[in-house]
């Protein structure tokens, strides 16, 4: 483990074995942890907020979250210190869920897992600090910056509109969450982000 990301590659390396255990040895791990919003409403079920983040529907689905937590988390980590990025990854992860937990409530049968709102919390948090850092989507090079407006976009679309079994609703609390997060506890870096994103596109 890299001592200058503990936590960062603890996470990823937590989740990465938990899933795979559930996937591929003990199928009741990840039926216990999954989300249940109609559960969750109704006074059980609360350790599935966070547990939830820990489990995988399959291993493409976990190939994707621990990519986007290897490249943005321990950066991150970096940058912000442990403490800070613990307190990010959790409440990205918690207010993800209970997102879900409030649209889905009256659902019985809807269940979500998966740390998705919790990375896309550090993504997007990453993104106000190094907003020109290039990311690659399908293989398309673009400031972070114009990634995080178009995923954006795309995201509160989709909330509204998908009816696959994506939960675009934990997405875009997570990368909204990130945004926030990082305006309440380091202000100055979303004014340095406006200024190098001003000068270069001014």
């Amino acid at each position: 483990m890299n001592l200058t990301a503990p936590a960062a590659y603890g996470i990823l390396i937590t989740f990465i074995v938990v899933s795979v255990l559930g996937l591929k040895v003990a199928p009741g791990i990840i039926d216990r942890n999954l989300l249940r919003p109609y559960h969750v409403a109704r006074n059980t079920e609360y350790s599935t907020l966070i547990t939830c983040g820990f489990v995988h529907a399959d291993f493409m689905h976990l190939f994707f979250n621990s990519l986007t937590m290897f490249f943005f988390g321990p950066p991150l980590e970096k940058t912000i210190g442990t403490t800070r990025f613990l307190a990010l990854y959790f409440i990205g992860l918690l207010i993800s869920s209970l997102g879900t937990v409030y649209k889905h409530r009256n659902n019985p049968d809807y269940a979500s897992l998966g740390a998705s709102g919790a990375i896309l919390s550090v993504m997007f948090a990453f993104i106000v600090y190094y907003p020109l850092n290039i990311i690659l989507l399908y293989f398309v090079p673009m400031p972070a910056v114009v990634f995080a407006f178009g995923y954006l976009a795309y995201t509160w679309w989709a909330a509204n509109n998908s009816r696959g079994r994506i939960n675009h609703d934990a997405h875009l609390d997570g990368a909204l969450t990130g945004l926030v997060f990082v305006g309440l506890t380091d202000f100055d870096a979303w004014r340095r982000a406006f200024r190098i994103v001003g000068n270069f596109f001014g």
